[in-house]
């Protein structure tokens, strides 16, 4: 495939309506996860610059705050346009520094354009309230207002996706931002950042830094008291540290944290339909998804089929580059990942799984074979923490009781699966403890869908109209009758 990013990438920090290198001079690397080849140095943001960060995103907030809706709308849609009419660019560069395959790129390319002409619309939506009190003496007046700066902060695993489901919404509710990127995909961050500033978007309010080391830069701007919202996507474990540092300044806090999916097939699944969807599930963005398929409780009935037949579709998975638009499984984030995963293969082995398909590295890059483990018994390791690669983990059940009990033993509640007819299939989802359930089908993120997890998955939704909520205080203004 011949290149599309003909121009060198965007590697400097983004601050009140200027591209710049840090304070301090440094950079750190940004690799290639197929090849290990460094493919950038990106500017390192000193504390200092993340100051700047937050005192642009202050300054800018008054005005901003107060632009018209549509105005708001129209740069929004004109990112939308933007990044519709550049979409291969804008996959590239995801495989690039992320190693995601072809298919899994442009897919997130198309589903993260979708979020600023949803949040166009939203803008010019929000509604208020206006009625008589019960004893007849006021007029109740409740209007919704930007909170203020709001910090964003994104993972690795979807660099396009993250960022846009949470600029889109702060920038339609009238707030500044600064968005903080994952190490390891800044790039990305860094484009679409550009395509706002080329929308239109004023000095100051959306600003870009990538803090070495991360924790300390963060908690600062946290403790600053012109920022009012925290946005963060990441593990729980970090969560809990930024929800503790929250707490010092009252800073509102949404977070879409870790994961454990499970996926019960019923009885009576039809696997011509469960197959294909269960694969998708699995497999989408190679199993590194924080909606990812993760413990597959399979009936008895169909449990021999079942893993036979994925066997046979996880067999025919072609891995590689993702420049190689056939390939259908890129490469982990980094070779970190890879190990990890395959440490996760290995102690289930260890407890007593039997690997199917795959279960080895690659030779070259941070590539994991398309993995599926039988044998697997709830309460095994593999089944207490999120896999986050290319595993296929399957269980045999023979009640429907224990299934969803099985499922629901877990701290996380972010996803979950059934497959069956349908309406037994929508009583089991009704007993799922986790925010989203997706029934007969694979994939069920949609921008205009509220997403979000119960337990310690997360607080708060994002994407649908309630994600731009996230974003707005009420004020309730009292009037005489």
């Amino acid at each position: 495939m011949t290149t599309l990013l003909t121009d060198t990438p965007i590697t400097r920090l983004f601050i009140d309506g200027e591209w710049r290198d840090g304070r301090g001079g440094g950079t750190f690397p940004v690799i290639d996860p197929a090849t290990g080849e460094i493919i950038a140095d990106f500017a390192i943001a000193t504390e200092n610059d993340c100051d700047d960060a937050v005192r642009a995103a202050e300054a800018a907030f008054p005005r901003w705050s107060q632009t018209a809706p549509r105005e708001r709308a129209d740069i929004l849609m004109a990112a939308f346009e933007i990044l519709r009419a550049e979409k291969e660019l804008f996959a590239e560069i995801m495989v690039r520094e992320n190693g995601k395959s072809w298919p899994d790129a442009i897919a997130e390319a198309g589903y993260a354009t979708e979020f600023f002409r949803w949040f166009a619309e939203e803008a010019v939506r929000v509604p208020g309230d206006f009625r008589l009190s019960p004893a007849g003496d006021k007029r109740i007046v409740v209007a919704r207002q930007p909170m203020g700066v709001a910090l964003l902060i994104t993972p690795w695993n979807f660099p396009a996706a993250m960022a846009t489901r949470k600029l889109a919404p702060a920038l339609a509710a009238g707030c500044t931002t600064i968005l903080k990127p994952a190490r390891e995909t800044p790039l990305t961050a860094a484009y679409v950042v550009d395509v706002l500033r080329r929308a239109g978007v004023p000095t100051g309010v959306v600003n870009l830094v990538t803090p070495v080391p991360t924790g300390p830069a963060v908690a600062r701007m946290i403790a600053h008291p012109a920022v009012r919202k925290l946005s963060f996507t990441g593990s729980t474990e970090v969560g809990r540290v930024l929800l503790r540092e929250c707490a010092d300044s009252i800073v509102s806090a949404s977070m879409e944290l870790g994961g454990n999916a499970p996926v019960i097939v019923l009885p009576d699944a039809d696997l011509d339909d469960t197959i294909p969807a269960a694969l998708a599930a699995k497999m989408r963005n190679g199993g590194s998804a924080c909606t990812a398929a993760n413990r597959f409780y399979v009936h008895s009935s169909l449990h021999d089929e079942f893993v036979d037949r994925m066997a046979a579709e996880l067999s025919a998975v072609r891995t590689g580059s993702g420049l190689d638009r056939d390939n259908t499984l890129g490469a982990l984030v980094s070779l970190a990942e890879r190990d990890k995963v395959a440490s996760l293969v290995d102690v289930a082995v260890a407890e007593g799984a039997r690997v199917v398909v795959g279960g080895a590295r690659m030779p070259d890059g941070a590539f994991y074979a398309a993995t599926l483990l039988d044998g697997v018994r709830h309460g095994d390791s593999i089944t207490r923490q999120e896999i986050f690669g290319p595993v296929t983990a399957v269980i045999s059940y023979d009640d429907v009781e224990d299934a969803i009990r099985m499922a629901n033993d877990t701290e996380f509640g972010l996803v979950g699966y059934v497959f069956g007819p349908e309406r037994e299939a929508l009583r089991v989802a009704l007993r799922l403890e986790t925010g989203m359930v997706a029934v007969n089908r694979g994939v069920l993120s949609d921008p205009a869908a509220p997403f979000g997890g119960s337990k310690q998955s997360g607080l708060g939704r994002e994407g649908s109209s309630e994600g731009i909520l996230e974003y707005l205080e009420e004020k309730y203004i009292a009037l005489d009758a």
